[in-house]
């Protein structure tokens, strides 16, 4: 399977060099030179354009930003859909609006080409570590075509369901992320301002019910420097998909507005 991967930014370098290390025909591109240089070491193809990857690639793995970046990505005038085969597997890392998968699914279609949603959970060090998380959203017979290149940077790998599942599910996964980490800085923050050791804390919370992943990591936990940036833009997505539902969020919309203090 020869693979191409584009968006090589805090999370997409590692999982791009695993594929790399794993010994598979890989093509990549980023508009930043310096992790193109860190993947030409590992033995990956250095394409000039989006458009070059897809003429190599059997499968595309994206790992860019935001919506905007995802379509040009994709159907700008030099995106994968220029050069793409009939067959061709294109899959979104990015957490974007649904409707924007939908939209960009359709055409796809007219090329003979498919398109999942497929965000991941882990950052970079489950990048580095090798435990990230795939939440997968389009058919079956991709995601069984797809599995050997995720199950290189993680076997956590959950088929959500339809195209737009896997977006939906990682929306619903940050709105709850992001409230965690606000009640354990506030739990934290009232413990140790009181005079407890924080690692005693930790261990207190660790051994009662407000036991949790973020609350067992929180003197170590760290998202990488752009990642407030991420989360709020991830809330908005979270904070719209709940609008549209007639849900009321408030602790989302809050820890939205906490997130320069609560994202280490």
């Amino acid at each position: 399977m020869k693979v191409g991967y584009i968006g090589l930014g805090m999370q997409g370098k590692y999982l791009a060099i695993n594929l790399a290390d794993a010994g598979y025909d890989l093509m990549v591109f980023d508009l930043n030179p310096e992790p193109l240089e860190a993947l030409a070491a590992a033995g990956a193809k250095i394409a000039r354009s989006n458009a070059e990857v897809a003429e190599h690639a059997d499968v595309v793995l994206t790992c860019v930003l935001n919506d905007a970046q995802v379509e040009a990505v994709i159907a700008g005038p030099d995106g994968l859909l220029s050069t793409a085969a009939p067959g061709t597997i294109i899959v979104v890392h990015s957490t974007i609006q649904p409707q924007t998968i939908d939209k960009l699914a359709v055409v796809a279609a007219e090329r003979d080409v498919e398109l999942m949603d497929v965000p991941v959970s882990g950052s970079e060090k489950g990048a580095i570590n090798k435990t990230m998380s795939y939440m997968v959203g389009g058919s079956a017979e991709a995601l069984e075509k797809c599995r050997p290149l995720f199950e290189v940077s993680g076997t956590k790998i959950q088929h959500v369901g339809e195209l737009g599942a896997g977006l939906r599910a990682k929306l619903a996964h940050q709105i709850i992320i992001t409230v965690n980490m606000m009640a354990a800085y506030e739990g934290m923050k009232v413990g140790v301002e009181a005079g407890v050791d924080p690692k005693i804390l930790e261990k207190v919370i660790n051994e009662g019910l407000a036991q949790s992943w973020i609350a067992d990591e929180w003197s170590d936990l760290s998202f990488g420097p752009h990642s407030q940036m991420v989360f709020y833009k991830d809330l908005d997505l979270g904070l719209r998909l709940a609008h549209d539902l007639g849900i009321s969020v408030p602790g989302a919309g809050l820890a939205q507005q906490m997130l320069h203090k609560i994202v280490p």
